[in-house]
C-alpha cells in the first residue's frame, strides 16, 4: 500500500516536471527553435509594410536586430492586425508583436510589454481647404480610423458626435480623405506623412498632436527571462546608436533614441 502511494506521488511529480520543461520560458523556446515569430500588420508604413513582397520598415529592422542580439537565427514575420495581436500572443500563434503597439493599462492586463522602443503621436489629416484644425472641428464629420488602434479608441472617446468610419489600414483611410469620401483621418504623424508622400495623396496634418503614444513589444505574460533579455537588447541598441540609425533610415531623419529620453 505504501509502495503504491509512493509510486503515484513519483508519477505525478515526474509528469509535473515534464510539463514545466515543455512549456519553459519564451526565451528558451525561441532559442531552441532558432526562430522567433513576430506579428506585424505589414500595412503600416514606415513602421512595417511589404516592399517588393518582403517585410520592410522600422519595426522590421528592429525585429531583425533584436533577434540577432537574443541569439536567434531567424525572424518569421506573421501577418496580423491590431484587433488580433493580443489573442494571437495568448494563443501562441506568434511569439511577439513588434508593430507599433501602444502600451496601455488594459493591454498590460493581458500581455507583457518590453521597455518602450518607439514613441508616436496622433494627428488629424485633412484635404487642403477643409477648414479643420482641431478636434472641435470634427463634430458631425466623417472621420476615418484604422480598426483596433488607439486612434480608433481616441475617436470614439473624444469625438462622440463624429461619424467614425473604420478601415483595415491607414492607407485606405487617408485615400478616402483625399477622394473626399471622408472629412478627416486620425493617423500617426510619421505614418500619415510617409503614406501621403508615397501614394501622392492630397492630404496633410492639421493642428497639434492630439495624443502621444508610447509603444512596446508585447509577448505572453510571465515571460520573465524573455523580457529581461529584450529590455537589455533594446537598451544596448539605444546606447550604441543602432536604434538611431534605424529610425533615421525610415523616419525622415528622426532620431528615435532622442525621442525616447524621459519616457
Amino acid at each position: 500500500m505504501i509502495r503504491s502511494s509512493l509510486l503515484v506521488v513519483l508519477v505525478i511529480a515526474v509528469a509535473g516536471c515534464g510539463s514545466g520543461q515543455a512549456k519553459g520560458d519564451l526565451l528558451q523556446r525561441v532559442k531552441a527553435a532558432g526562430v522567433i515569430r513576430v506579428a506585424q500588420t505589414q500595412a503600416n508604413p514606415p513602421w512595417n509594410f511589404l516592399e517588393n513582397g518582403k517585410p520592410a520598415g522600422y519595426d522590421v529592422d528592429v525585429a531583425n536586430e533584436l533577434a540577432k542580439r537574443l541569439g536567434v537565427a531567424k525572424v518569421e514575420f506573421v501577418p496580423s492586425n491590431f484587433q488580433s495581436f493580443i489573442a494571437g500572443v495568448q494563443a501562441g500563434r506568434f511569439d511577439a508583436v513588434i508593430s507599433g503597439q501602444t502600451i496601455t493599462d488594459e493591454r498590460k492586463e493581458q500581455v507583457d510589454f518590453s521597455r518602450p522602443y518607439e514613441v508616436n503621436g496622433i494627428s488629424i489629416f485633412v484635404a487642403a481647404g477643409s477648414g479643420i484644425s482641431g478636434v472641435a472641428d470634427l463634430k458631425g464629420k466623417k472621420v476615418a480610423v484604422t480598426a483596433g488602434t488607439t486612434q480608433a479608441a481616441f475617436a470614439k472617446k473624444s469625438i462622440p458626435d463624429a461619424d467614425i468610419k473604420t478601415y483595415d489600414n491607414a492607407t485606405l483611410g487617408l485615400t478616402e480623405v483625399g477622394r473626399g469620401r471622408a472629412d478627416a483621418a486620425l493617423v500617426s504623424r510619421f505614418q500619415g506623412a510617409f503614406l501621403a508622400q508615397k501614394n501622392s495623396l492630397a492630404v496633410k496634418p492639421a493642428g497639434p498632436l492630439l495624443e502621444s503614444e508610447v509603444n512596446g513589444i508585447s509577448f505572453a505574460k510571465g515571460s520573465t527571462a524573455f523580457k529581461q533579455a529584450v529590455d537589455q537588447a533594446l537598451g544596448d541598441m539605444i546606447s550604441d546608436g543602432t536604434l538611431s540609425a534605424i529610425s533615421k533610415k525610415w523616419l525622415g531623419g528622426l532620431d528615435m533614441a532622442e525621442q525616447l529620453k524621459g519616457v
